[in-house]
């Protein structure tokens, strides 16, 4: 069986925000087909579009996966539903939000998944823990070339700390 390397955006700004992104990557772990491979560090981000709620922490995940985009993204909507993410409000607060940024460089557009991720490229909370992490020898791969070269273009963020557990 193939095995691609695949990018999960986690973040949240609501109850126990860092408990919430441990346990949901503890999920995310424990799925057949999925290898966790590493975290970048975790940062706490303003949050944006709707401002007036709690600050998020981020991180990105990079993983080996025998999954196919479509099921892995299934995963990661299963993984916010049993901890609780009820999609009420674009942008607004969650307890969780697991994206599924970037798939083994595949470039998609369709109703449920669409990749790259369409807004990751703007989002600071997204773009400095992935150019971190894709410092790591494991992704220096050539299906993340282009990804590096855009982030190479990008300004550095703006609105994130560095965040670690107390």
């Amino acid at each position: 069986m193939n095995t691609a390397q695949a990018f999960i955006g986690v973040g949240a700004n609501l109850g126990d925000r860092w408990g919430t992104i441990q346990r949901a990557l503890g999920l995310l772990g424990q799925t057949p087909g999925i290898a966790q491979v590493a975290c970048s560090p975790v940062f706490e981000s303003d949050p944006v579009g709707i401002i007036d709620q709690p600050l998020f922490l981020n991180l990105v995940c990079g993983v080996e996966t025998t999954l196919a985009p479509e099921q892995l993204l299934a995963r990661l909507l299963e993984i916010e539903e049993s901890l609780g993410r009820k999609r009420l409000l674009r942008w607004g607060p969650r307890l969780i939000d697991l994206d599924l940024l970037l798939f083994a460089g595949e470039t998609r557009t369709g109703p449920e998944l669409e990749l790259p991720h369409p807004r990751m490229f703007e989002r600071a909370f997204v773009t400095e823990p992935l150019r971190l992490l894709l410092q790591a020898p494991r992704f220096r791969t050539a299906a993340w070339t282009g990804v590096q070269e855009r982030l190479a273009t990008l300004p550095p963020g703006t609105g994130l700390r560095s965040w670690s557990p107390a």
